[in-house]
């Protein structure tokens, strides 16, 4: 893979943080929310008319707290949709590849090991915000989303759902893989083993308390989101 300049939006959150420490042979660029405003389309153009990306990797947006989404639509559907929506314009304008983390969320969490092409149903707020970023990222061609399901190490809760399923993976190892999809298009499952939370945090923390998830509440997180990395794994092999 020839050397590319990558430009990378959400750069002082915890996976864009990560990214920085990291040594590649790509030009990594993490511009400040001053210098690109992903609500600003003149502020996206004019950055990228400057930088010359070849790849824009799509980080920034709400997520924690996840109640915050609940509370407040309005900064949920300005930084995950219409941000988005923005960053896919000038994107396609200028023929930037785009790479959009979206979420596991976005699957109806009900039966686990979800594939690429399952049908989606959002249990939160969160979620259908993701959505409705992939929606737009779904009309521009030369885009990859990547439906991620990643946490920083090590695991920061003291208590973990022990009837709660997922698919973990820490984001060091989240940006081991990113680097071999860079040329990939379509939408790809990220993540790690299917274990309940509780599985997959006593690995690391064996004093680790368990909690459960009530099913009789109205629930504003999947019981089982799952994903199937069959076609992950054909395309990293053992890299």
């Amino acid at each position: 893979m020839k050397k590319k300049t990558i430009v990378v939006t959400g750069g002082s959150g915890r996976f864009g943080n990560f990214l920085k420490h990291i040594k590649l042979k790509h030009k990594i660029i993490f511009p400040s929310k001053k210098q690109l405003n992903i609500l600003s389309t003149e502020s996206i153009k004019k950055y990228l008319k400057l930088t010359k990306p070849d790849t824009l990797i799509h980080l920034a947006g709400l997520s924690r707290p996840m109640d915050i989404h609940e509370k407040d639509i309005s900064k949920s559907i300005d930084l995950n949709i219409i941000g988005t929506a923005k960053i896919t314009k000038v994107c396609s304008d200028l023929n930037i590849k785009l790479i959009y983390f979206s979420t596991n969320y976005v699957y109806p969490g009900k039966k686990g090991n979800y594939k690429e092409t399952d049908a989606l149903l959002p249990v939160n707020n969160y979620a259908w915000s993701k959505l409705g970023g992939e929606s737009s990222v779904q009309l521009y061609k030369n885009s990859l989303i990547l439906r991620v399901c990643m946490t920083e190490k090590p695991f920061v809760h003291k208590k973990a759902f022990a009837n709660v399923k997922t698919s973990f993976i820490y984001h060091e190892e989240v940006a081991r893989i990113l680097f071999y999809l860079l040329d990939k298009k379509g939408i790809i499952n990220v993540g790690g083993k299917n274990q309940t939370i509780y599985e997959f945090a006593k690995k690391e923390n064996r004093k680790i308390k368990k909690i459960y998830l009530r099913k009789n509440l109205k629930s504003i997180m999947p019981f089982d989101s799952s994903m199937s990395l069959l076609k992950l794994k054909k395309i990293i092999g053992k890299k």
